[in-house]
């Protein structure tokens, strides 16, 4: 399925699109004040191990600690560290070298490994093992094993780290390996030798997203690539000229008076991304709720009435939304644990045609998952693997209004919250007058359902009370002035 994608960059951010068919597939944003730091390795300093959680906050010159857990401790793995405590194996003010597995997330500081993987071009290099994997992408067990013998044949006798193959090497020339392999491995001594010679801090940052863009997400399928800055299109093309020329030819400048976004429709897409409903062709929609520990995904019929019977307007139903809640996955860049509720199904052959469905429009996403069946209560669970912050999380913050709660308490509450308030104060203070400052719903509440309320109030304290609206309070905020 053909694809382009489209580059948008501003002094402040860069957002990436990628788009089949017309629909927006995936959105990436990535911005000048917070990049981020996955796949970065730094000289790191252990402040504090936790041997009741085996695992350890580093320093690694950011503003918040990072964390280190046993079971990503590289060294764990090898014979005479294997059962270790993580007490035994770090201690405070030991430097280890590390690199960042996934962003700071919330409240949560960045999480490290001591496994360092650096990804190249057409190879990513592991150079704690030696051992060579392939791309599950590449499906050909044929054309894997000719890999595995090309990248074996070209790699020095000495050698003693691993190799992933990936996707894009499926049809390198052996020259190309071995620019990558040549290079990967200079970066690697590079990185060793500031590690030896440095202070706690960046060894080594991986690519910014527009680079990333031509070694990551470029495959057959990509016609196009559109920029609309020419000097981030000029740098791109410098980038594929050494690294992938195969390519330079799809990459082109956009110069056009209209917003490349604009023109494409994925300004509009971004808007509905951060919606908790997404609407269904078919009249069904689905509701959306991220969570910290979780994201839940609830299917529903909606205006769908179906024209056979109710069976089978419950299974097209759950059919378009496996498709949808795939592309919504990859476009909000949901991760962690993932519940999918379908509508319940009786008929067994239609689960399994939904899980199906399910299985096959997620095979087209480049984040690890794990996807189990229908559990007892009928639900779907999964896993999607996160490494950075989902889009909600980048372009969205807590309401202070309602401060998460996605709703508000009424004016009728506020009105009756204020009354006990102001119940409270005379007790206290001998006051001359009571003002209220509050919202203009509630100032009308007070004026008009709830004016009998408030009079009673004033004749049992004996003081008079006076209202004034504040236009700038929300409808939960309110203050007592004592007079």
């Amino acid at each position: 399925m053909n694809s382009e994608i489209l580059v948008n960059i501003t002094p402040q951010e860069t957002r990436v699109a990628v788009v089949e068919q017309g629909a927006v597939q995936e959105l990436h944003i990535e911005r000048t004040s917070s990049c981020g730091i996955v796949g970065n390795l730094y000289n790191g300093r252990v402040t504090r191990v936790l041997p009741g959680m085996q695992s350890a906050f580093v320093d690694i010159g950011l503003d918040r600690a990072a964390f280190l857990h046993l079971a990503d401790i590289w060294r764990l793995r090898q014979g005479e560290d294997a059962g270790k405590p993580i007490e035994r194996l770090l201690h405070e003010g030991k430097n280890i070298l590390v690199q960042v597995i996934k962003d700071s997330i919330g409240a949560k500081g960045a999480r490290l490994s001591t496994q360092v993987s650096i990804a190249g071009r057409l190879l990513v290099y592991l150079p704690q093992v030696s051992h060579i994997g392939i791309s599950q992408r590449i499906e050909d067990e044929t054309e894997r094993k000719l890999l595995r013998e090309k990248l074996t044949h070209l790699l020095p006798p000495d050698e003693k780290g691993g190799f992933i193959i990936r996707t894009m090497a499926e049809a390198a020339s052996e020259q190309d390996l071995q620019a990558d392999i040549e290079y990967l491995h200079k970066l690697w001594y590079d990185i060793r030798e500031k590690f030896s010679t440095s202070q706690p801090g960046l060894l080594y940052q991986d690519l910014n997203l527009s680079y990333r863009v031509l070694r990551d997400f470029i495959n057959d399928e990509t016609t196009r690539i559109l920029v609309d800055s020419r000097e981030t299109y000029q740098k791109m093309l410098a980038f594929a000229q050494v690294y992938m020329a195969n390519v330079m030819g799809r990459i082109d400048h956009y110069a056009g008076e209209r917003p490349l976004f604009d023109l494409y429709g994925v300004e509009d897409e971004i808007e509905k991304s951060l919606a908790r409903r997404v609407n269904l062709k078919s009249g069904g929609y689905l509701i959306i709720d991220q969570t910290e520990a979780l994201t839940t995904i609830d299917v529903n019929t909606g205006g769908f009435i179906g024209i056979r019977s109710f069976d089978d307007t419950i299974f097209k139903t759950n059919l378009e939304a496996a498709q949808v809640i795939a592309r919504q996955l990859r476009l909000r860049n949901l991760g962690g644990i993932i519940i999918v509720d379908f509508i319940d199904m009786e008929s067994t052959e239609h689960k399994n045609a939904v899980l199906t469905e399910f299985k096959k429009s997620l095979m087209r996403d480049r984040t690890h998952m794990t996807l189990n069946g229908f559990t007892a209560l009928g639900l779907v669970e999964m896993t999607r693997k996160r490494t950075r912050e989902s889009l909600a999380h980048i372009l969205c913050e807590t309401c202070p209004t309602c401060q998460g709660r996605s709703k508000v308490r009424t004016a009728q509450t506020m009105c009756y919250e204020i009354l006990r308030e102001l119940l409270r104060e005379s007790r206290q203070f001998d006051a001359r007058e009571f003002r209220i400052l509050a919202s203009q719903q509630v100032i009308d509440l007070f004026l008009d359902e709830e004016s009998q309320s408030l009079a009673q109030l004033a004749d049992f304290i004996a003081k008079p009370i006076s209202l004034q609206v504040e236009a700038t309070y929300t409808q939960e905020q309110y203050d007592v002035i004592l007079m």
